[in-house]
């Protein structure tokens, strides 16, 4: 079984040498308590509950499963325990309002702390992380009353939250929804309609769960445009902070999934149920965005942790597995064969599960501080700033969900191999991670809705290119200042030849677009990928000046990590930056290669 050890070094690295977030804590109104003492403090104790307790319940709890018993699920053995624990610690509120019963800390410390418990055990950070898109979107789009009922015992913990979206006729073409409101007297709504594929929908953790729930109005209009959004609990609030009387709404079935098996994943029936309107109407899914934004960036996160996971099994792996001699010579003579890990192959597998881990770890790092101003700008009310936050990390987002979760499966799929057939059965966990990991490419949108969504609306539609233009423009600005480095000149110089890339790519296909609307669809996944690769780039440059930095100034053990983090960007920019060339030729194929077959003769059956 994979044993989770937290990456506190690669994380302090990060934090306090590449990104200065002590100085960035200091720019921001709900930073002064994120002192460097108190976030290092946060962090080893996030990594104690992580390694002793959610760790060990990772393969047992992909084993037992959650039953449904009754319309109760359950969850399995442990959990409620662990939750417990969690909800103990004040781990819910990290991130939230003092006046709720948060600690006020930046919307990051809540990312950082995510990020370990997903890669600890993600199954189990499903049910507290779906409540964190709930606290955000009632935190943004509630009333004052709303408010003061739900986010405090959310804050807490004591209740749970979820996002229901999905029904059995559409998922991610919501213009589709039939989940009825109908308006009552006393300003509630009734709420009737199924959704599927939810999320921590029926649990045992926690005492009430608060279903965020998409819906339509008898008058609404159709399509995307007559959606509304709902609050309905599973158990009535009573009005001091408690529950009352059971609501009409029911878990009728548990998905039976290829992985994360540990969490519940319901088909959810509201008859009847009681609703209260969040934000207008008629315009749920803008406020649903808050809800949807959140998840994928958390989603982004089961890209990075799984690749952690994986590579911190594998690593072990071809430590201790002997086989055959190094071709170079033999390296531990006195053994009956060699470690696995001298071998070459591999040793690439390993660079690249290490490659991708480290380097999207950089990537949702530096998104995070565009959320940390994004979230006090509304918390302050500064509409302007916040927006311009919001559009930055918009830009990020797909490329985040998209290209670190395609990558973060790839890793784990390395992890197996590199344990060859010991990899493939249970007993070591190494396929575990696999099935885990394969759903965060396609939940809160497949890699292809991202895509669409990167190229088409964020830089096509929106921006205009502009998007790139100011992210490239800061990749140009580091480049140069770093060419008359010997050790960093390759780095440098490779960064600006992809920037201007990017650029010329960006006007090329929206030039073609004007005459050839499908090549929006036909170059979209080609085009994240290469954004995600460039930007990953990008962040493994920065790692490396500071590294090259600390092999100057630093001593001891630190001189053994800056060389690893240097041999890692040059596995980088050798090894897998290449790939973005295909991509590059690739979405500039005309789209008609793609469409000239008639559907009907795609297969031919006798």
């Amino acid at each position: 079984m994979p044993t989770y050890k937290a990456p506190l070094r690669d994380m302090r690295f990060l934090l306090n040498e590449v990104f200065d977030y002590p100085a960035h804590y200091q720019t921001l109104s709900n930073g002064a308590d994120a002192t460097p003492d108190i976030v290092d403090a946060i962090l080893v104790e996030c990594a104690k509950y992580c390694e002793e307790v959610l760790s060990p319940l990772y393969q047992s709890g992909d084993e037992e499963g959650c039953r449904l018993e009754n319309g109760e699920v359950f969850t399995p053995k442990g959990y409620p325990e662990a939750y417990a624990q969690y909800m103990a610690g004040g781990w819910q509120g990290l991130s939230h309002p003092v006046e709720y019963g948060g600690q006020g800390l930046p919307a990051s410390m809540g990312l950082f702390k995510q990020e370990m418990m997903g890669s600890a055990n993600w199954s189990f950070s499903m049910y507290p992380g779906l409540s964190l898109g709930a606290m955000n979107t009632i935190l943004l789009h509630g009333d004052d009353e709303q408010k003061q009922t739900y986010l405090v015992p959310l804050t807490e913990g004591r209740w749970g939250g979820t996002m229901c979206l999905t029904e059995p006729q559409c998922g991610t073409d919501l213009g589709q929804v039939k989940t009825r409101a109908e308006p009552q007297a006393d300003g509630s709504y009734r709420i009737s309609g199924t959704k599927i594929f939810i999320s921590s929908g029926d649990h045992d953790l926690t005492e009430n769960i608060v279903h965020i729930v998409l819906a339509r109005l008898p008058d609404a209009p159709k399509g995307t445009r007559g959606i509304s959004l709902f609050i309905v609990p599973k158990f009535l609030p009573d009005g001091q902070g408690g529950i009352g009387d059971r609501n009409g709404v029911t878990c009728g079935a548990l998905e039976k999934k290829m992985g994360i098996k540990a969490s519940a994943t319901c088909v959810m029936n509201f008859d009847e149920a009681q609703g209260f309107l969040i934000g207008p109407p008629n315009r749920g899914l803008e406020c649903m965005f808050t809800f949807m934004n959140t998840a994928r960036i958390g989603t982004a996160i089961q890209g990075v942790g799984p690749a952690e996971l994986s590579y911190q099994g594998a690593l072990a792996y071809a430590r201790d597995r002997r086989s055959m001699r190094a071709l170079s010579g033999k390296k531990d003579p006195d053994q009956i064969a060699d470690s696995i890990i001298h071998h070459a192959d591999v040793r690439r597998m390993l660079l690249t599960q290490k490659a991708i881990a480290e380097g999207g770890r950089a990537m949702l790092y530096y998104a995070a501080k565009f959320a940390d101003h994004m979230v006090c700008a509304h918390l302050e009310g500064d509409t302007k700033k916040a927006e311009r936050y919001d559009d930055k990390l918009g830009f990020l987002t797909p490329i985040l969900k998209g290209f670190l979760t395609e990558l973060g499966y790839e890793a784990t799929n390395l992890g197996v191999q590199v344990f060859g057939g010991h990899g493939y059965i249970r007993e070591h966990g190494m396929e575990q991670i696999v099935r885990d990991t394969k759903i965060a490419t396609l939940y809160e949108g497949t890699t292809g809705i991202q895509a669409l969504d990167l190229l088409g609306r964020k830089v096509l539609l929106m921006t205009q290119g502009k998007a790139v233009r100011d992210f490239t423009l800061s990749m140009s600005n580091f480049a140069r200042k770093h060419l008359s480095d010997k050790t960093l000149r390759p780095f440098a110089w490779e960064l600006l030849k992809l920037a201007a890339q990017w650029n010329v790519l960006t006007v090329r296909l929206a030039l073609i677009a004007r005459k050839d609307r499908d090549i929006v669809s036909a170059a979209a996944n080609d085009f994240l990928m290469f954004s995600g690769y460039v930007f990953m780039a990008y962040m493994w440059a920065r790692m490396a000046v500071v590294a090259q930095r600390g092999l100057t100034n630093g001593s001891g053990e630190s001189l053994e990590f800056y060389r690893s983090k240097l041999a890692t960007a040059d596995f980088y920019f050798e090894r897998l930056l290449p790939r973005a060339q295909t991509h590059a030729a690739t979405m500039l194929s005309p789209s008609k290669k793609l469409l000239q077959l008639d559907p009907q003769y795609l297969a031919f059956v006798d």
